[in-house]
């Protein structure tokens, strides 16, 4: 599967969320520390899921960029 994540810049380093899981989160330093983090969470996550017997919400979220004018 695929998943969509959000990173975005806080004052100090990175976070990342999954939209379709929630509560899947991670932070970094950087950006590729922050998605190396992010992928070990949603691997974690859905691990976690099939432990409990919950279903793991199928990837739903899209992903793309708009351009203004400046």
């Amino acid at each position: 599967m695929r998943y969509a994540i959000v990173i975005e810049k806080a004052a100090n380093n990175y976070s990342a969320y999954v939209p379709d899981l929630l509560g899947c989160i991670a932070t970094g330093d950087t950006i590729v520390e922050v998605t190396n983090e992010i992928q070990a969470a949603i691997a974690f996550h859905i691990d976690g899921l099939i432990e409990d017997s919950l279903p793991i919400p199928k990837p739903l979220s899209i992903v793309d960029y708009v351009e203004i004018a400046a």
